[in-house]
């Protein structure tokens, strides 16, 4: 996937040029100012301070220009990372046992991939001057005095060694935190989708105090990242200050003429000694810079990490992409042959199937036979390992089986809505429709009167669960979608499962009215009374080895 995001060079190359600037800057400033013990000459002055004020705005230019295009690089960097993790994730089978959960990677998208913008436009910018800025001013203060070149070489190695003691831990901090975060919309996500269930166990109580048990072990996670930065940045301020002062101690000394050492051949000049002073804190600023952004660079090594493992699983793609393709041609035949795969270190074999069209098929057999697998390979959502599938006269494979699931209804056992409209779930696949139709097919699929109770009708958001209906009401309104649909086949994995007796007779009876206008219907069922009710039952549990 590439996740390895990057900025603009230029804008780090400018980022530090605008740090350099300095230097020459700090000479004029030193120059003035020795100037004025002096007796410089008016013109000299003014030369000198439209040079200073020049170099100033040269700086000022850069540093926008630097942080522009950090800032428009990394958000543009990020952005494509999150488009292409989630063109990666859609693209992945919804069968796919390896699958990430919801909950972590809603949380990786919106929240941890955005902690990648302050490292690229924070650490990388501040890492681009150490490697510059102190190697400059240490070659040069080194030039002109032995002793200050030696006071900045004894003070700046501190820096970075304790930054990476300091920065093990914080990337261990940060992992962790990032950690607790994915398990805490894991869970809130988990606890809001069971929130009907957990209303009748009575057991919100206990939710609520479990909630606030994680959100306060990442309360304690996030102070920990924090403890860690700031005793980063502490201690760099104490070695800045010490460097600084030692350094400010010698030149003070020196142009007093109180000692006499340090220097190369002739003592340091009032320019050259003021010169040095200011360009020390320039010296460890790039250094404080690193040091402030280090927690960011934990971050993100721990966002990266995440993306590593992400990369690391097998991804099942699904056949065919996601990319809309026209219906495919032909009757709706089904045909398979020597099917079969290995799930879970067993090797499955599947009856050879002849499916014509507008027949109603009942795969039984015990839980782990195979059945709801059989049902996503006919749907060309998994691939078997063996063997071949006919569809419509075509065989199923990357080539076909995005037109032939646009001719296919499914009916899941774990309803899920989309965030918008009852109505606009119904009329999920676009098709335009009339209200006649439209009541029509809720009437067949016995959901009229669940409409009508709701708050806002067919305006009503059920959000994602469906809540507000029953699971048995939530699946009558799926076969009035799939009545709307007009797709040619249908299929159901367990579509009466945990549902009374009662209601699952209205699902079934909805179920079988959809196979009156000829439409295709096989059912993964342990149901009984539903698969008696089918034409042919085709019993999986033989295949098993």
């Amino acid at each position: 996937m590439g996740h390895r995001v990057d900025v603009n060079p230029i804008a780090q190359g400018a980022w530090a040029l605008s740090a350099l600037l300095w230097i020459p800057q700090a000479w004029f400033a030193a120059s003035l100012i020795a100037g004025l013990l002096q007796a410089m000459t008016p013109q000299a002055m003014a030369a000198k301070l439209a040079i200073f004020a020049l170099l100033g705005v040269l700086r000022a230019g850069l540093d926008h220009f630097a942080q522009r295009r950090l800032v428009r690089d990394a958000r543009h960097s990020v952005a494509v990372l999150r488009q292409d993790l989630l063109d990666r994730e859609a693209g992945r089978s919804p069968v796919d046992e390896a699958r990430p959960d919801s909950g972590a990677l809603g949380a990786l998208l919106s929240e941890k991939l955005d902690m990648l913008i302050p490292a690229l436009t924070r650490y990388r910018p501040a890492m681009a001057r150490v490697r510059t800025v102190p190697i400059v001013i240490f070659g040069l203060a080194a030039w002109h005095s032995w002793a200050v070149g030696l006071i900045l070489l004894m003070a700046g190695p501190l820096i970075p060694v304790f930054q990476a003691l300091v920065g093990m831990a914080a990337k261990q901090a940060s992992a962790q935190q990032l950690e607790e975060v994915s398990s805490l919309n894991t869970m809130l996500l988990d606890r809001l989708r069971a929130l009907p269930d957990l209303r009748l166990l009575g057991a919100v109580g206990r939710m609520t105090d479990d909630f606030q048990h994680h959100a306060d072990a990442l309360r304690k996670r996030t102070m920990a990242v924090l403890r860690l930065a700031f005793l980063s940045s502490t201690v760099l301020e104490l070695f800045s200050a010490i460097g600084v002062a030692m350094v400010a101690v010698y030149v003070g000394f020196l142009l007093l003429g109180q000692i006499d050492f340090g220097y190369w051949t002739t003592p340091l000049d009032a320019t050259e000694g003021i010169w040095l002073l200011m360009l020390a804190p320039a010296f460890f600023d790039p250094l404080r810079e690193l040091a402030a952004a280090w927690h960011d660079k934990a971050a993100a090594e721990a966002v990266n990490d995440e993306l590593d493992a992400l990369d690391a699983g097998d991804l099942v793609p699904l056949l065919g992409g996601t990319a809309p393709a026209p219906a495919l041609q032909g009757p709706a035949h089904i045909r398979t042959r020597s099917l079969g795969l290995r799930i879970a270190g067993r090797e499955i074999t599947f009856p050879d199937l002849d499916i014509a069209p507008g027949a109603r098929i009942a795969l039984t057999g015990p839980s782990g036979s195979g059945k709801s697998t059989l049902l996503a390979c006919l749907a060309g959502l998994r691939t078997a390992d063996r063997g071949r599938i006919e569809v419509a006269g075509h065989t199923l494979d990357a080539d076909s089986a995005a037109a032939w699931r646009a001719r296919l209804g499914w009916l899941p056992q774990d309803v899920h809505f989309l965030n918008r409209s009852l109505l606009g779930n119904l009329l999920l696949n676009g098709h335009k429709t009339d209200d006649a139709s439209l009541h029509e097919a809720l009437r067949k699929a016995q959901a009229d009167g669940i409409v009508a109770r709701l708050p806002h009708g067919l305006h009503t958001r059920l959000g994602e669960t469906g809540v507000g209906v029953s699971g048995g009401e939530a699946r009558r309104l799926l076969i009035a979608r799939l009545w709307l649909s007009r797709t040619d086949a249908i299929l159901a994995d367990e579509p009466t499962a945990d549902l009374d007796r009662a209601t699952a007779d209205a699902v079934t009876d909805g179920l079988l009215e959809l196979t009156a206008s000829g439409r295709t219907l096989i059912v993964a069922t342990h149901d009984a009374t539903l698969a008696g009710r089918m034409d042919q039952v085709i019993s999986l549990d033989e295949g098993m080895s």
